[in-house]
C-alpha cells in the first residue's frame, strides 16, 4: 500500500494540550474616581528617659496646708484629758447643758460642787456681749501617777475667767474629775452667807522707816 494514501492517526485525547485560562481584564470604570489606599505605618516605639520612672524623679507630694496643720492641732489638742474636761465644764457652768450629762464623768464629791456651781450659771455671758464663752488655753500637771491637776482661762463676754479642777484615773482606766474651783472659790463658799465665809488674811505690812510718834522726843 501507498504510505500517502494512509490515513494519519488519530491523536489520543491525553495527548491534546488544553490552552490556560486568563483571568478576564479588569473592568474600569472612568466615572469613578480611583481609590488609593494610605500607607500604614507602625507606631514608633518610644525609649523611656533616663531617670523619668525612677523615685528620685517623681513628683514630691504637696505639703498640708496652714489650715490643715490648724485643725489637726486642734483635734490633738480636744483629746487631751484638760481640754477635753475643760470644754464640758464650761458648757455646764454656762446653762448650755445640764449637770448630769457630765454624771460619769465625775466622782459623787466632784458632782455635788459641780451642781453647786452650775446653779448659777456664773459662766453665762452679761451685759452687751453675749457670745459663747471658749476656754483659751487648759494645761495640767501630774504630781503623781494618775492625778492630773488642771488650770483653764476662760473668756466669756469680756471677761477672762480662771478654773482649776483635779482629775484621777479610776479603776476602769478612765478619768474622772474630782474636784472643780472657779475664780479660786470652792461652791461651799459661794453658798455660805457673807459672814460665814472664809475672812481673807490681811497682807503684812513691810517695815518702813522709824517715825517718831507726836510729842515725843528724839534721844
Amino acid at each position: 500500500m501507498d504510505a500517502m494514501n494512509t490515513p494519519p492517526a488519530a491523536a489520543s485525547p491525553r495527548s491534546r494540550r488544553v490552552p490556560a485560562r486568563k483571568a478576564p481584564p479588569g473592568r474600569r470604570d472612568s466615572r469613578r474616581p480611583e481609590v488609593t489606599r494610605p500607607e500604614t505605618r507602625r507606631p514608633e516605639l518610644r525609649r523611656p528617659r533616663p531617670g523619668a520612672g525612677s523615685p528620685a524623679a517623681a513628683r514630691p507630694a504637696a505639703s498640708p496646708s496652714a489650715s490643715a496643720l490648724r485643725a489637726a492641732a486642734a483635734r490633738e489638742r480636744e483629746r487631751q484629758p484638760p481640754f477635753w474636761f475643760a470644754s464640758r465644764l464650761v458648757l455646764v457652768l454656762s446653762g448650755q447643758r445640764p449637770v448630769h450629762t457630765l454624771l460619769g464623768h465625775t466622782r459623787s464629791s466632784a458632782y455635788e460642787q459641780l451642781a453647786g456651781l452650775a446653779s448659777g450659771a456664773p459662766l453665762r455671758p452679761r451685759g452687751a456681749d453675749r457670745r459663747s464663752p471658749a476656754v483659751l488655753d487648759a494645761r495640767g500637771s501630774r504630781p503623781s501617777d494618775g492625778v492630773i491637776e488642771a488650770f483653764a482661762r476662760i473668756v466669756t463676754g469680756d471677761r477672762q475667767r480662771a478654773m482649776a479642777f483635779r482629775l484621777e484615773l479610776c479603776s476602769d482606766r478612765r478619768w474622772r474629775c474630782a474636784a472643780v474651783e472657779l475664780d479660786g472659790q470652792s461652791p461651799s463658799d459661794r453658798s455660805r452667807p457673807q459672814h460665814l465665809q472664809r475672812p481673807e488674811r490681811p497682807k503684812p505690812e513691810r517695815p518702813g522707816p522709824h517715825r517718831p510718834r507726836p510729842g515725843s522726843r528724839e534721844p
